[in-house]
């Protein structure tokens, strides 16, 4: 079938890079492996993307809205009376246990950061993300760290096949947004 007019074609050819990264990992991503997944001809993947870390950039910028729409959807970020920590354990046991394979792939493309510097930046963007959301909740410092430790439970998660736990999330995050205590002066 010959399409003419496709204007979904370069999201249909990072979609499928994301599937072949789900299935094969980075090392099985190729322009041809996407054009076969995309069925779209070969040359459609290289006029949209000329390198593959160009291809790599589109694929974890659209995984990581994913995340990033469940957190910016959330009343977290719009009632300040909102229990920060219980409702961030929430959304990230949603994360996890909604669709496993695909924590697995944005994770996959995420750490894909370390050995190909194009894809560092997009990594960094999430951490922005979160710190600009929660800053009206918490100093940018306590978001950096609150972004660290969600990125923790979920490698935690993945890589040691442990189920979730929402109530140890829900209190280790509620160690980092509490208030400080006033200090007793001597």
């Amino acid at each position: 079938m010959v399409r003419r007019y496709d204007p979904d074609r370069r999201r249909r050819i990072i979609d499928a890079a994301i599937r072949v990264v789900g299935r094969d990992g980075i090392a099985g991503l190729s322009h041809r492996t996407v054009a076969a997944e995309a069925d779209v001809p070969l040359g459609s993947t290289t006029y949209h993307f000329s390198s593959l870390d160009e291809l790599l950039v589109a694929a974890l910028r659209q995984s990581n809205e994913g995340f990033g729409a469940t957190v910016m959807g959330s009343r977290v970020l719009t009632d300040p009376e909102c229990d920060l920590a219980a409702e961030l354990a929430r959304i990230v046991g949603h994360w996890l246990t909604s669709d496993r394979a695909e924590v697995e792939r944005c994770y996959e493309l995420y750490l894909a950061a370390l050995r190909r510097p194009a894809l560092r930046p997009v990594a960094g963007e999430w951490i922005d993300e979160v710190v600009g959301a929660l800053a009206h909740r918490v100093d940018e410092g306590t978001a950096r760290a609150v972004a660290a430790l969600v990125d923790g439970l979920c490698l935690e998660v993945l890589l040691t096949d442990r189920p979730y736990d929402e109530e140890y999330a829900r209190a280790m995050l509620a160690r980092l947004v509490a208030p400080a205590a006033p200090v007793d002066p001597l």
